[in-house]
């Protein structure tokens, strides 16, 4: 038989085929099909330092640098057809079991794929956090997300400055940040569904600082010989009971052992009396244990499809399963049950990955975010429903994020709302006195100190502050008003609607970096923005050509909607330029939805206020 040709990177550096390669695919070892694998691809390091040495030639020295490497374990989680698998929150809960057995670090980085370490000290930023005095309550360290390979203008605003230097370090200041679902550091423990510690007593608070000091839930002895001693001190549940390990976390006695070491491991440092059942200094320089068959055995059980069977994985430990936003979920339940997390900006970014950057690829991006929060609305999970461990402050933010996507319906009144009060020739309201000009100038300009004042506090630039601005518009006139009707659909009719996109050109530039800004691909959740363009320009025009053959011309409306309807223009210049792609390339569909809808509201016009002659004062015209 000829030899399979495979390619180089399939292969491991001791020449043996690397197990995870579907190249070749056979039985029960294809993509999708395929029992659970783990690849050890570094050991555990020695206990003793390793030095480095000196090359010749070299102007590096590496004498004196410990050159020993954390241990690296490949996981995949074993897939069978018709199982649900629970996408990434599912692979995340198999990894937190595998690395439970192999390595149990107290903490855990959680990252994406399609991210990377920009900056190797910011881990250990984040452990200093829950290593200090009061630190054994944070659940999480979450780190803004920063991107590469944006085109210099964030036409789209892919670089979401407003939310993460803003948003995010305002929620610093109450509970914590919201899970964004990558760039975070978790405490194993939290993600194990225990209570904080001290978190017996609590009281509606406002913010974290008014919380009194109550008992603690969960506890370890304090000696490292007795790690797997769990002592509940005075909690009076049930589900810290470790007889009742098993039905939580399943039947791997690894697993269970595994758990209190990891708590009493992650535990601030008994080196100040105001801290109470902290870890004695030296406790973790103990020798770790070598592989055996029996870890990696037991590692691979625990990733099976069946082993979350009868347990509480994906319910109340782990990731949370049943929404499109299981990190959004996730971090709600550790603040829901009294924890608190930390928003870490270092003053170099700490990770740094890709996001798509064109029109297409965003607007679905942003609907995926936009159902989440709408499955969260309609869920238990809604902040309406917290318990009254979380803050009330926490509670509102919470509550925003499942309501935003509704405010589609509040944009899409406000857009077209111009152009009806052109084509009806009434404005808005029916004089301009002092009175409205008044209670409109104040809305502005305190619309504006507030716009300001979050420029200058958060240090993003107002060009930013203006694409965020921007893409709220489009994203809430297309992707949130779609999640809406999706989400509702969902509950009451048990309908699911998938928004495809179908590819009408593509770019061809290999030498611009950006040329995937300019790919156009058509999908339905383009349409209403631009129903709302040609609305607003025919309005525009229709409106011009009525004040100028008027008997008595009302400039003043005239002026009115116009401008508001500019102001509805000029949000959506960012979608309008997205339309024409590279050169006017305009894909055909838009031209004819563009004529489509142009041809429509013009019989509509016609129908409902059809020509009359001159003898209304502001109202329908005729040509000479």
């Amino acid at each position: 038989m000829e030899p399979v040709k495979v390619s180089k990177a399939t292969w491991m550096t001791d020449g043996t085929h690397w197990p995870g390669t579907w190249t070749v695919p056979t039985h029960e070892h294809s993509k999708g099909d395929h029992a659970g694998i783990i690849q050890v691809m570094l050991k555990p390091p020695s206990e003793e330092p390793l030095h480095g040495t000196t090359v010749e030639n070299s102007p590096l020295d590496f004498t004196e640098v410990d050159i020993r490497l954390p241990l690296l374990v490949y996981v995949s989680r074993e897939k069978r057809p018709g199982y649900d698998h629970n996408k990434k929150a599912g692979a995340m809960n198999a990894l937190v079991r595998a690395s439970a057995i192999m390595s149990n670090g107290p903490f855990i980085l959680n990252l994406d794929c399609d991210h990377y370490i920009y900056n190797s000290q910011a881990i250990r930023e984040g452990m200093c956090f829950m290593m200090d005095r009061g630190g054994d309550r944070i659940c999480y360290v979450q780190f803004p997300q920063r991107f590469e390979g944006i085109d210099p203008s964030d036409r789209y605003a892919n670089h979401n400055t407003v939310f993460f230097d803003v948003n995010m370090r305002a929620l610093d200041g109450l509970q914590g940040p919201v899970y964004v679902g990558t760039g975070c550091l978790f405490r194993r423990t939290a993600l194990y569904g225990f209570d904080p510690p001290r978190s017996k007593d609590y009281h509606f608070g406002c913010c974290s600082c008014c919380s009194s000091r109550p008992k603690r839930s969960l506890s370890v002895s304090s000696a490292p010989e007795e790690h797997r001693a769990l002592r509940m001190g005075d909690s009076d549940d049930d589900q810290m009971n470790p007889s009742l390990f098993s039905k939580r976390f399943g039947n791997s006695i690894f697993l269970i052992d595994s758990i209190p070491v990891a708590e009493f491991q992650g535990r601030p440092l008994a080196d100040h009396p105001a801290v109470k059942n902290g870890r004695p200094p030296g406790a973790l320089t103990i020798p770790r244990e070598l592989f055996d068959a029996s870890t990696v055995v037991e590692a691979i059980s625990v990733i099976s499809c069946w082993y979350e069977d009868k347990t509480e994985w994906g319910n109340r430990v782990g990731w949370i399963y049943g929404s499109v936003t299981e990190d959004v979920v996730t971090g709600y339940r550790m603040h829901n049950r009294g924890w608190r997390s930390i928003y870490c900006v270092t003053k170099r970014d700490a990770f740094r990955g890709t996001t798509p950057i064109n029109l297409t690829d965003r607007l679905h991006q942003v609907l995926r975010w936009a159902t989440g929060s709408v499955e969260i609305f309609f869920s238990r999970n809604n902040a309406f429903l917290a318990s009254p461990k979380m803050k009330i402050l926490q509670r509102i933010a919470y509550l925003n994020v499942g309501i935003y996507p509704f405010t589609s319906v509040f944009l899409i009144v406000y857009c077209f709302l111009p152009a009806l009060s052109l084509f009806s020739g009434q404005f808005i309201v029916q004089t301009l006195n002092v009175t409205f000009l008044t209670y409109l100038l104040v809305i502005t300009l305190t619309l504006c100190m507030l716009a300001v004042l979050e420029i200058k506090w958060s240090g993003i630039a107002l060009e930013e502050w203006w694409r965020n601005e921007q893409f709220w518009l489009i994203g809430g006139t297309s992707a949130h008003l779609a999640a809406v009707l999706q989400g509702l659909l969902k509950v009451i009719a048990g309908i699911e609607i998938s928004f495809t996109s179908t590819s009408k050109s593509a770019g061809d530039d290999n030498d611009d970096d950006f040329a995937d800004l300019y790919v156009i691909k058509w999908t339905s959740l383009m349409i209403p923005p631009i129903t709302i363009m040609i609305t607003n320009l025919i309005a525009i025009a229709v409106g011009f050509s009525r004040t100028i053959y008027s008997t008595i011309p009302q400039w003043s409306r005239l002026l009115g909607g116009v401008f508001f309807s500019f102001w509805v223009l000029a949000h959506l210049y960012p979608f309008a330029k997205g339309l024409m792609g590279r050169r006017g390339r305009t894909p055909t569909i838009v031209y004819v939805w563009s004529g489509l809808i142009a041809i429509t509201i013009s019989l509509l016009w016609v129908a409902i206020n059809p020509l009359a002659g001159n003898n209304q004062i502001g109202g329908s015209f005729q040509f000479p």
